[in-house]
């Protein structure tokens, strides 16, 4: 496929996503989103993959939106833009298949929200998150002020965006912005390693699982039970279920087939 920001490759059922444009810190404008957009339908549409990895290199993962091109906009440019930036971010934030950010160096604004986005955050020691649009008289447009503060507790979150704080690695553990922290040098194999591991999952219970977690964060307690159970019991009729049971009883380990 040809992008001009991102580089995308499948193997072994992972797909990884590459934000490819070093000169700018793989800073987000228009064209990186379009790029990302078609990346996440191609992972939506190809049944092989079973688990995306998100990734730059190592002095950014997404240093943010380019603000060269934001410094020029007016109110409807930003209309447009935050409503590009929102359809795509939605888009893989509904993914049906897990997703994981390996980050490495800066994640700032675009970046760190395109990371809330995800399902797992993994964290090299340099890296460095935060939303420090504020300092530029605005704040957070794609997503940032309502992920983050639905993930951390509320003072962490409102010290990143009211004051634009960044946070190293360590701090970002510490507060439950990402999951993991591991060394420079470990986070392409422990990205894959986690990535592998989802692959292996069964692919159709997954996706109920996202979805069961996804859906529930807006409704009430019952009505998150309530979908939950629906998707319980569809699984049910899956041969997934079946070779899962089957393979606990047999004391053996299951081959899961994606049905």
């Amino acid at each position: 496929m040809d992008l001009k920001y991102i580089k995308q490759t499948i193997a072994d059922g992972v797909c990884r996503i590459q934000f490819n444009r070093p000169e700018k810190m793989n800073a987000v404008n228009s064209d990186v989103l379009r790029d990302l957009e078609t990346a996440i339908i191609l992972c939506e549409d190809d049944q092989q993959v079973r688990s995306v990895v998100l990734t730059g290199n190592e002095k950014a993962f997404v240093a943010g939106a380019d603000i060269g091109h934001m410094a020029k906009a007016n109110i409807g440019d930003a209309y447009r833009l935050t409503d590009l930036t929102m359809r795509v971010q939605e888009r893989l934030a509904d993914l049906p298949k897990p997703t994981i950010a390996a980050i490495s160096g800066y994640a700032l604004g675009a970046g760190c929200e395109i990371a809330l986005c995800c399902d797992f955050r993994i964290a090299a020691d340099n890296a460095v998150l935060g939303l420090p649009e504020i300092t530029l008289g605005i704040i957070p447009g794609g997503g940032g002020t309502q992920r983050l503060a639905r993930l951390i507790n509320p003072g962490a979150a409102a010290r990143m965006i009211l004051l634009g704080d960044t946070v190293k690695s360590a701090e970002a553990l510490a507060i439950g912005l990402v999951d993991k922290v591991v060394a420079l040098s470990q986070l392409e194999n422990e990205a894959n390693s986690l990535s592998a591991k989802l692959a292996r999952m069964p692919a159709l219970a997954v996706r109920a699982a996202k979805t069961a977690m996804r859906r529930g964060l807006s409704m009430s307690l019952k009505e998150g039970l309530q979908i939950e159970q629906g998707l319980f019991c569809m699984l049910f009729g899956t041969r997934d279920q079946k070779e899962g049971m089957a393979a606990f009883i047999e004391k053996r380990k299951p081959v899961y087939i994606g049905e």
